[in-house]
This record gives C-alpha cells, sequence and structure tokens, in this order.
C-alpha cells in the first residue's frame, strides 16, 4: 500500500509540474488500448517504405540495407549527442559512449558482406542506373556524424588543410569539404546537379548543426577533459578504435563492395553520382582522421596504406 501511494504522489507531482490533472490522466487510461508490438515499433509503416523503381528483386535487397544504414547512423548521432550535451562528462562515461558508437559502425562494417555477396551483380548494374544521379554521399546523417565527431579543419579536402584560414566562416569551410570533390570542379568551381540538389536540400541546416558542434564535437570535448583523463589508456584506446573503424575500415569496406560491383573486366564504371569514387573514397587519398594527435607521424603517414 505504501508503494502505491508513493507513486501516486510521484504521478500527482509529475503533472502538478505542467499544470496538469492527474485525474483527467487516469480516466485517459481507462479509454486507452494496450501498446502491442507491432504498432510500438510501428512494423506496418516500416515494412512499406521500400519503394523500388524496377522490377529487379535486388533492388529490394540494396534499399533495406541503405535504409538499415541509416537508421544506424541515427543510433550512432543518437550517443553523440549525448556526449555533446554533458557539461562536465567523466571518462569513464565518455569511453563507454566511444564504445557504443564503434560497435555500431562495426556492425556497419561487417554488413558489407551482404551487399557485397548478396546481390546479383548483373541485377544491380542495371537497376542502378535508374537510380542517377543519386549518390551515397548524400546521405545527410553520415555528414552530420563527421561534423559532430571532429574539428572542420579535419574534414577540409587535403588539398586545402594546410592553407585554409582556421578562422575562416563556415561558408568558406563549406565549400573546401573533402566530399566536395565528388561532385566539384575546383578550378572552375562548377558542381555536378547531384552536389547542387543535396546543397540546397542541406547546406542552411549542415551550417546550424556545425555552429553547435564547433566546440562541441568529440575531438573538441576530449580535449577539454582534465589532462590526466586524456591519457586514460581505455579512453584513448577507444578513440583511436572509432577513428580507425569508421575511416579506415568502414570506408575500406564500402570500397571494397563498389569495386566488387564498378570494376568489371578491370574497366571502372563511374559513380550514380558522377564522382571520381575511387579517389574520393579511399582513405590514403584524403587521409580523414577524427582524432590526429592520437596518432603518431607515422601511422598518419601511412594511413589507408597498410591494409
Amino acid at each position: 500500500m505504501g508503494l502505491d501511494s508513493n507513486i501516486t504522489n510521484q504521478l500527482k507531482d509529475k503533472y502538478k509540474a505542467i499544470d496538469q490533472d492527474l485525474e483527467d490522466h487516469l480516466e485517459g487510461l481507462l479509454h486507452s488500448k494496450p501498446i502491442t508490438y507491432w504498432d510500438y515499433i510501428q512494423t506496418d509503416a516500416l515494412l512499406n517504405l521500400q519503394i523500388t523503381r524496377t522490377d529487379f528483386p535486388d533492388e529490394m535487397v540494396f534499399i533495406m540495407y541503405h535504409q538499415i544504414t541509416e537508421l544506424l547512423f541515427k543510433m550512432i548521432l543518437t550517443e553523440i549527442q549525448q556526449v555533446a550535451e554533458s557539461e562536465q562528462i567523466k571518462e569513464t562515461v565518455f569511453t563507454d559512449k566511444i564504445m557504443r558508437i564503434s560497435r555500431y559502425f562495426d556492425v556497419l562494417t561487417s554488413s558489407f558482406s551482404i551487399m557485397k555477396d548478396g546481390m546479383s551483380i548483373e541485377q544491380y548494374n542495371k537497376f542502378r542506373q535508374t537510380l542517377i544521379p543519386a549518390s551515397g554521399f548524400q546521405s545527410a546523417q553520415y555528414r552530420k556524424i563527421e561534423f559532430a565527431s571532429t574539428e572542420l579543419i579535419n574534414l577540409i579536402d587535403k588539398r586545402f588543410r594546410d592553407t585554409i584560414d582556421r578562422n575562416s566562416s563556415y561558408e568558406n569551410a563549406f565549400e573546401h569539404l573533402y566530399w566536395q570533390a565528388a561532385g566539384k570542379d575546383y578550378k572552375t568551381g562548377k558542381k555536378t546537379y547531384t552536389l547542387t540538389v543535396f546543397e540546397e536540400r542541406y547546406k542552411e541546416e549542415f551550417i546550424r548543426f556545425t555552429k553547435f558542434y564547433y566546440r562541441n564535437n568529440l575531438w573538441s570535448k576530449f580535449k577539454s577533459l582534465p589532462k590526466k583523463a586524456q591519457q586514460n589508456k581505455a579512453l584513448v584506446k577507444a578513440m583511436r578504435h572509432y577513428d580507425y573503424t569508421v575511416n579506415i575500415k568502414w570506408v575500406m569496406a564500402h570500397y571494397a563492395t563498389a569495386n566488387h560491383y564498378l570494376n568489371i573486366g578491370g574497366n571502372t564504371a563511374e559513380a550514380t553520382g558522377g564522382s571520381e569514387w575511387v579517389k574520393y573514397m579511399h582513405p590514403k587519398y584524403q587521409k580523414r582522421i577524427f582524432f590526429p594527435e592520437l596518432w603518431t607521424k607515422k601511422e598518419i603517414e601511412d594511413w589507408g596504406t597498410n591494409i
């Protein structure tokens, strides 16, 4: 009886805090339906989100795989946000969060076998023609993961990283991000349709996002920890694992899958978005590194080459 009374008092306090009457909410419970698995997970809605453009069966694999990837990206962003919004995060909690994020990317890395060995090359190279000019680099959530993981300077195209003004505007930094190279001719400034529509849809959102994560990204959060915490072996190991997993293992798994389908008889097919995908994707060209100070000079020089 005491427990029931305690719960009732807590409920009264909860609803009083938002100027609500507990009795009204209890009455609502009389009319509400019990929750079911399919309603909670929204199974019917989820299973009706796969809209193919052709009749090739393996296109369904392609769509569902990418939808699962986007769901995992959302899980990753949720974990990063918790770190970003913590004013004084403990090194043990930081380590736990980084390892959670890494496990999501471990799943993504191993899951590429579904794509690599789970579709007919013939079917893929037919239905992919209907996807032009869409491109995987248009994943806004993945771009956000990068923004939330490190300082903008580490996402600048390697050709400009040493000379760009670190205090330049978000607009200028945005124009020199490494993935701009997937759809931009830097000599003429001309952008592909794929990049143009991507920017029209997400550029302002990205700029707002990066303004918050400018000082709240994982790398900046790590560097704001006390010096002793920054030397915590478990945390440093977790940070390095995350960096290597995202920027080498996951990228190379993606690269190997693309190579499997697009390099036919020694001839490399163009990506659906028109990018020079070999140099865009391979880590040895751009040397994307989230936490550069946690790696030796030699490790950085060899980034993406000893795989």
